[in-house]
């Protein structure tokens, strides 16, 4: 967002961001922000960009704000490339979760120059994102069962159901989309998967919600169980 009330990439939840400075100090505290992410196949850099064109992905690895963000007291506490889609539109090409301190420090990091700098990055590599803020809930596992990553978020009130050959990670309630379109979501969370047959179940498991997408991603960075319960 970087102070622009147009992102290219996303429409803002103006209405909870509103609440959100509203919030006293005293009732603040940690979100994990998930981002599902669709890059342009080309950066849109714009008529003053003398580089050479480079892919959405690549304008997106230029982003990677990691110094605004240690700034603030933030971390990236899961980034991985989406691997694939079983379901769910449109089709991600990344998805990364930061875990904030406080909401207010969401809003500081904001209004950082440096920030504001390296933005421009985001708002060239990607089309469409929708960020989302999460919150925790019941006991992580331990994240380190055999299988692929899946990913779940879901719309509808549909639990993590229990499916043979599917391990949890961690669960989060979902607060609300800070950055996206009119879509809203209740529940988001990651499970290792041992194989075909238990992706396929768990495809079907979650096939009642009103909207559920399930991506299968890589462990570029995975401190998300650490993150879980840390003190804010």
């Amino acid at each position: 967002m970087a102070g622009t009330a147009k992102p290219g990439y996303g429409t803002p939840n103006w209405e909870m961001l509103q609440r959100w400075l509203a919030l006293p100090a005293e009732d603040d505290g940690p979100f994990w922000a998930l981002n599902l992410m669709k890059y342009r196949a080309v950066a849109a850099y714009g008529d003053d960009h003398d580089g050479a064109a480079v892919s959405g992905k690549e304008a997106d690895d230029a982003y990677a704000p990691l110094g605004p963000l240690a700034a603030i007291g933030a971390i990236v506490v899961y980034h991985g490339d989406v691997l694939e889609q079983r379901a769910g539109d449109p089709a991600w090409d990344r998805v990364g979760i930061v875990r904030y301190p406080t909401r207010a420090a969401f809003f500081a990091m904001q209004q950082r120059d440096d920030f504001k700098d390296q933005h421009v990055h985001k708002e060239a590599g990607m089309e469409f994102t929708i960020v989302m803020a999460c919150h925790p809930d019941g006991t992580a596992g331990d994240g380190a069962a055999d299988g692929r990553l899946a990913l779940v978020v879901t719309r509808g009130g549909v639990a993590p159901p229990v499916v043979d050959g599917v391990e949890p990670v961690v669960a989060c309630t979902v607060e609300g989309v800070i950055v996206g379109d009119d879509r809203s979501f209740d529940r988001m969370w990651f499970a290792t998967v041992r194989d075909d047959a238990a992706l396929d179940a768990l495809v079907t498991a979650v096939g009642a919600a009103d909207e559920a997408h399930v991506l299968v991603v890589d462990r570029s960075v995975d401190r998300l169980v650490g993150s879980v319960g840390t003190p804010a």
